[in-house]
C-alpha cells in the first residue's frame, strides 16, 4: 500500500519562484532550488554549508534533451562554486541535504551514484558526468535509510520540475492503453502523471517527413544515440517504455512528423485521447 507523504514547498521571496525550499519533515530531507543568476546572493544559505548532493540542470542549443550533472560535497558550496565558473550549461541547481545534518560523506556518495544510475536508466537527459562514481558500501540498515531518503530526493525533484530520475513502471489498471498506427508501424502508450509514455516494443517510423519539425528530428536522434529506439528491418523499435512531455511529442517521434497527439492516439474502440480526457 502506498502511504501518503506531505511535502512543503516554501517561497522565501513571494514575488519569485527562482528560489524554492522543499522539505519532508518526517524524514528530515531539506532541498533548495535556485536559478543560476541567484547563486551569488544565495550561496550563504545554510543548505550550501551542509554535506549534500546536488543536481545541475540546463540545456544547450545542440541538445534535444536536458543536460544534467550530479555531484556531492562535504559541504556542497566549494563544488558548486567550481561548476559556476567552469560549467556554462546549467541554469538550475537543486541541493538536497538533511535538516538535522545527519548525512555523512558515504551517504551523499551513495545518492550521487544512485542518481546517476537512475538517470542512465531513464534516459531522459544527457549526463554531463564524465566518470561514474562507485557506489559506496553501506550497512544493511544504513542502505535502507539511504534508499528511503533517495526516494524522497526523486519525488522532491519532480515537485521542483525535474522529472529526470523516475523509471517508468508498468501501467496500472487506471492507465488506458492507447494505440497509434499507420500502414507501416504500430505504437502503444498511455498517459501518466509525468507525461505520455510510449510502451516498450512500440514501433516508430524509419524516416522523418520533409516537414518534420527540427526539435522532433533532434529528439529522435538523441533517442537513437541513447539506445531508446533501435533500427529494425524497416522501422525503429522502442527498447524500453519512455516518457515524453506530451502525447504530441510522443506521437511526433513515433511517426517522424508533427501530429496532434490528442486526436491521433486512440483507445481500442477508436475513441481519441482528446475525447477521453474531456469525458472524464
Amino acid at each position: 500500500m502506498i502511504k501518503p507523504s506531505t511535502y512543503r514547498i516554501i517561497l522565501p521571496d513571494s514575488e519569485s519562484e527562482s528560489l524554492r525550499l522543499i522539505e519532508n519533515v518526517n524524514r528530515n530531507i531539506a532541498g533548495v532550488f535556485i536559478t543560476r543568476n541567484l547563486f551569488a546572493v544565495s550561496k550563504n544559505r545554510k543548505e550550501f554549508q551542509r554535506t549534500g548532493v546536488y543536481i545541475l540542470v540546463g540545456q544547450t542549443d545542440e541538445d534535444a534533451l536536458p543536460r544534467v550533472y550530479v555531484g556531492e560535497g562535504d559541504p556542497v558550496l566549494p563544488r558548486i562554486e567550481q561548476h559556476y565558473s567552469k560549467k556554462d550549461f546549467w541554469t538550475e541547481c537543486i541541493i538536497f541535504s538533511s535538516s538535522n545534518e545527519q548525512l555523512n560523506k558515504a551517504h551523499v556518495q551513495y545518492f550521487e551514484s544512485r542518481l546517476i544510475d537512475l538517470a542512465e536508466k531513464a534516459k531522459r537527459c544527457i549526463l554531463d558526468n564524465q566518470n561514474k562514481p562507485a557506489t559506496p558500501s553501506l550497512s544493511e540498515a544504513d542502505k535502507a535509510d539511504a534508499d528511503n531518503f533517495l526516494a524522497d530526493i526523486v519525488q522532491c525533484s519532480v515537485l521542483l520540475g525535474v522529472s529526470l530520475f523516475k523509471i517508468v513502471i508498468s501501467p496500472s489498471s487506471n492507465n488506458k492503453i492507447l494505440t497509434l498506427t499507420s500502414k507501416e508501424i504500430t505504437a502503444k502508450g498511455y498517459e501518466s502523471s509525468d507525461g505520455f509514455v510510449v510502451s516498450k516494443d512500440s514501433q516508430a517510423a524509419l524516416e522523418e517527413t520533409p516537414s518534420c519539425q527540427n526539435h522532433l528530428r533532434m529528439l529522435r536522434k538523441a533517442l537513437i544515440q541513447n539506445g531508446v529506439i533501435v533500427k529494425k528491418e524497416n522501422y525503429y523499435q522502442f527498447t524500453q517504455s519512455y516518457t515524453f512531455n506530451s502525447s504530441s511529442t510522443a506521437g511526433g517521434v513515433v511517426m517522424g512528423r508533427s501530429i496532434n497527439g490528442r486526436t491521433s492516439w486512440k483507445d481500442s474502440t477508436g475513441v481519441p485521447l482528446k475525447e477521453l480526457q474531456e469525458n472524464v
